[in-house]
């Protein structure tokens, strides 16, 4: 008889997880500590968009969503560069024409809670998971009113986000190692309004970015014709910072001279400004993710991330697609158990664990270059070439951006091929201008060999698909 399921936490890797295990034919009941957002309006200023990528599609394809999502979600071909003088750029993010995706968290939300209910899953809302016993699995929670409730799972997932009851359970068992770090920065989230008929008042297919050295904005579209755009900034410091951010006057100063091409479009400004909270920034890292057979962690429970790379739900997603190929081929693990819970968790531990840390460490990573390197002439330039090498080497030299977002190669091997790719383009670099020096026959010569040793070096790694 398959175990019975419950999962803590309906977000969108919650309600991904309970639709996949219930067309495997187990009982999914959820808890959930909001109230339903299909009844209920999501509050305001607390979300960024979401940046799908071909990990997310997957899952999406895995759970019969992806054809109904697609209509409504947004293609993004690369950056567009807001520069404080005015001036603009494209960087592409694929020399295939690749796109990352907009997506409204809270449509697709939705969409997977009423799929998972329609498959027959059971959804509880308003259950705030208060502790977690994990030897026992017995979960206390807090309902409305101050009612207390316990009860007692078979097969337990967490999937409760960033502070998680069960991870934090977790965190009082012996030799459980676990921390959370807080960035400096903080987020707001602002909006940009359509044109009066609706349309898009910037590059509809693109990221924007607005990069200023210690801070920044980005601006993502949605299918009204609106841009959810959010400022990342210090709390506090010595530059620019919210806390110096404390009058209309202030932040109208800030926007006048650094974002004015985005502040003619942002009527709402100072309301948004002033009434959206800002919000921290936490990257979490536990380990192990699970205990026994008889509880496991997955999504931003397991791994949250700060949200420069698009990868947050995506990796989280993908959690739930490894889980599933587990499942799939769970007969070529050695089982000691009635259905093997207890190998199946180990093995998903095993495969996402390094993955959940590659990444962290590469959100971090392209906080910095949205920051601080894309108006950055040097870094242009290597992108252009990382563009070419692609054209030229299809086989042998894939940008680890490409690497994450276009495909399904492991985080952990993609953040491998990092030092090997620096490595390759300061060679290439350090030889001139490369469009240039290409036509001549002895840099030709020398760039074939440096390709051949970059690929001979990362061939030793695993680029297997883990799902």
């Amino acid at each position: 008889m398959a175990r019975e399921v419950t999962i803590l936490g309906a977000g969108l890797v919650g309600s991904l997880l309970a639709i996949i295990l219930r067309k495997r034919g187990y009982e999914v009941t959820l808890y959930e500590r909001r109230q339903d957002m299909r009844s209920a309006s999501i509050s305001a200023g607390k979300s960024i968009n979401l940046a799908m990528s071909a990990r997310g599609w997957k899952a999406l394809e895995l759970a019969g969503l992806k054809e109904e999502m697609e209509p409504i979600a947004i293609p993004m071909y690369g950056r567009y560069l807001h520069q404080p003088d005015g001036n603009t750029a494209f960087q592409p993010y694929s020399r295939n024409n690749e796109a990352i995706y907009s997506v409204s968290r809270g449509e697709l939300n939705r969409k997977l809670m009423t799929l998972a209910e329609k498959n027959g899953s059971t959804i509880h809302f308003e259950h705030r998971c208060t502790h977690v016993d994990v030897a026992t699995n017995t979960l206390h929670f807090e309902l409305p009113g101050k009612t207390q409730k316990v009860i007692q799972a078979d097969l337990l997932f967490g999937a409760d986000g960033a502070f998680s009851a069960l991870r934090e359970s977790y965190t009082h068992m012996n030799r459980v190692n676990c921390d959370q770090h807080y960035l400096e920065y903080g987020y707001k989230e602002l909006t940009i309004l359509p044109g009066k008929n609706g349309e898009w008042l910037m590059e509809k297919n693109a990221l924007h970015i607005w990069p200023r050295g210690k801070y920044m904005m980005i601006a993502l579209p949605n299918t009204d014709g609106t841009f959810t755009c959010t400022m990342f900034m210090p709390f506090e410091g010595e530059g620019m910072s919210f806390a110096k951010l404390n009058t209309e006057k202030d932040v109208t100063d800030l926007f006048d001279k650094q974002f004015a091409d985005a502040k003619s479009l942002m009527p709402g400004l100072l309301e948004d400004f002033f009434t959206n909270p800002t919000s921290a920034l936490i990257t979490t890292h536990i380990f192990p993710w699970h205990y026994k057979d008889k509880s496991a962690l997955i999504g931003d429970a397991a791994h949250a991330i700060v949200p420069f790379y698009g990868q947050g739900m995506n990796a989280g997603f993908e959690d739930c697609t490894v889980l599933s190929s587990l499942l799939s081929f769970g007969k070529k693990l050695t089982m000691t158990n009635e259905d093997g819970w207890d190998e199946i968790l180990k093995e998903y531990e095993v495969r996402r664990k390094p993955n959940g840390d590659a990444v962290a460490q590469l959100a971090l990573l392209n906080f910095t270059e949205m920051r601080d390197k894309v108006a950055d002439h040097k870094f242009l330039e290597r992108k252009k070439i990382e563009k070419e090498l692609g054209n030229r080497y299809p086989e042998q030299f894939v940008s680890v951006y490409e690497m994450v977002s276009f495909s399904h190669t492991p985080y952990n091997t993609a953040i491998q091929c990092i030092q090997a790719q620096d490595k390759l383009l300061q060679q290439i670099m350090e030889e001139g201008d490369f469009f240039v020096k290409v036509n001549d026959a002895g840099f030709g010569n020398r760039l074939g060999k440096w390709i051949t040793e970059y690929h001979n070096a990362v061939q030793q790694l695993d680029f297997g698909n883990e799902a």
